[in-house]
């Protein structure tokens, strides 16, 4: 892999909300590194909230027809994830929770429709979380990271690194800590050279 492909994904329901132009900055650094990043604005996409029906029972895919179905795609090729998301009572956006409930068709797909018959990869994808809350709490993300983790989990990935702030809520205050944005940053070409580096080693491994 000459070119990590790296999929962005902006879950605040805010355009320039601290999430968003903290995931820019990461965006930056993994794009400076070499990286490919495709960004997708969650907020921008007509996609339901998972109906329970359970018709990816069948084969694995989901009976509702939107945008998700395009958003999977990408996830899925992808050779690393950015989520970014505010906290909204101790949890993801709306915006965020309702792809990732999407995605438990994914889920039924690997353990109920192929479960014998798919291999598990050999090398597990990796995920960057980053995330602000208002509150300046202890526990303030402890509900969301392991939501985030078990999402990771069923996209074949793992949680690679999560950076959390405290004491961001109004649009813009991010801007006042130039140390958040130049650690995102860095966390981004982070991942864009794990990511090569990984791919190398399983290459050479072959």
């Amino acid at each position: 892999m000459d070119t990590a492909r790296i999929v962005a994904l902006y879950g605040s329901p805010r355009r320039r909300g601290n999430t968003a132009t903290l995931l820019r900055q990461a965006v930056a650094g993994a794009r400076d590194a070499g990286a490919q990043v495709d960004e997708i604005v969650l907020r921008d996409l007509k996609m339901s909230a998972c109906l329970e029906i359970y018709s990816c029972k069948q084969d694995g895919e989901c009976l509702i027809r939107d945008d998700f179905q395009r958003v999977r795609d990408q996830v899925l090729a992808c050779d690393g994830l950015m989520l970014a998301s505010p906290i909204f009572y101790y949890a993801v956006s709306a915006h965020t929770k309702i792809l990732m409930d999407r995605f438990h068709s994914l889920w039924v797909k690997k353990h109920w429709v192929t479960a014998d018959g798919v291999p598990p990869p050999a090398v597990r994808r990796k995920g960057l979380f980053i995330s602000a809350g208002a509150t300046r709490g202890r526990r303030l993300f402890d509900g969301t990271l392991l939501s985030v983790r078990y999402f990771f989990d069923t996209l074949d990935m793992d949680l690679w690194k999560a950076l959390l702030y405290r004491g961001l809520e109004h649009e813009g205050e991010v801007d006042a800590h130039p140390d958040y944005l130049n650690e995102t940053y860095r966390a981004g070409r982070e991942l864009a050279e794990a990511l090569r580096a990984a791919a190398a080693a399983s290459g050479a491994s072959r």
